[in-house]
């Protein structure tokens, strides 16, 4: 039976992503922060291990991770996940407080996540493994007002060459998944936000379509990867943005 880690498990793309793993038969471990909604998960399926953390935490991400290998035998594939948007306001209007949250789960906690994973796959027999990482479109292109968002998913895009480069000695490989308006709790209060303000809503996709990229990814042979994979609402404006 094939293992994933999946963190940000709780909600959106990261819970149904998990749903889509177990109801394909792998084992998976589903990391958040919040226990409640991973105990619901796992009461729905057997093959699911919660492990509650905070990915900014580095001993408890990387408790988290010994424990999923403990108890499942290896890690097969990490789906780097977790992430937050913070308000949306001009630079000068930021609060530094949101800049360094929003470093601290989206940039920081994916870097301990993929260092615990790498590390895992490194020691394991037989070696290797796969990690994909959530970019989102805003690691190439922003949003109006998203200065905290964009500046640490660009940071992503550097995790991920950097991680395939480093890994090819060790059989694992390194993806990226850019997915753009999912229909998430987050985009929800995107959409929120623009019909209070008199704008138009952005347009969405079905989250199942996200969930369906990482499967893909996650189910390639070793000796094939997907480096980048740009999943998103078919109508948003995306190409030719600004």
């Amino acid at each position: 039976m094939k293992t994933i880690l999946i963190t940000g498990a709780s909600s959106g793309i990261g819970r149904a992503t998990a749903e889509l793993f177990l109801s394909e038969g792998w084992r998976v471990g589903i990391l958040a922060r919040s226990e409640g909604p991973l105990k619901e998960i796992a009461a729905q399926h057997g093959n699911a291990v919660p492990l509650v953390a905070d990915v900014t935490d580095a001993q408890a991400v990387q408790a988290a991770f010994d424990s999923f290998v403990q108890q499942v035998g290896r890690l097969d594939v990490l789906f780097n996940n977790a992430g937050i948007f913070t308000a949306q306001a001009p630079i000068d209007e930021i609060p530094v407080e949101d800049w360094h949250r929003a470093v601290a789960v989206n940039f920081t906690g994916m870097f301990l996540a993929a260092r615990c994973a790498f590390a895992a796959m490194r020691r394991q027999d037989p070696q290797g493994g796969r990690i994909i990482n959530n970019g989102s479109i805003s690691a190439y292109v922003p949003r109006p007002g998203s200065v905290t968002y964009t500046a640490t998913k660009h940071g992503i895009t550097g995790l991920t060459r950097t991680i395939s480069l480093d890994g090819r000695p060790f059989n694992i490989a390194c993806g990226q998944i850019d997915i753009g308006n999912a229909e998430t709790p987050m985009v929800a209060d995107l959409k929120a936000r623009a019909i209070a303000t008199g704008q138009q809503p952005p347009e969405t996709m079905d989250v199942a379509n996200a969930a369906q990229g990482v499967l893909h990814m996650a189910s390639l042979p070793p000796e094939a990867n997907v480096q980048f994979m740009t999943v998103m609402a078919t109508k948003m404006p995306y190409i030719g943005r600004g």
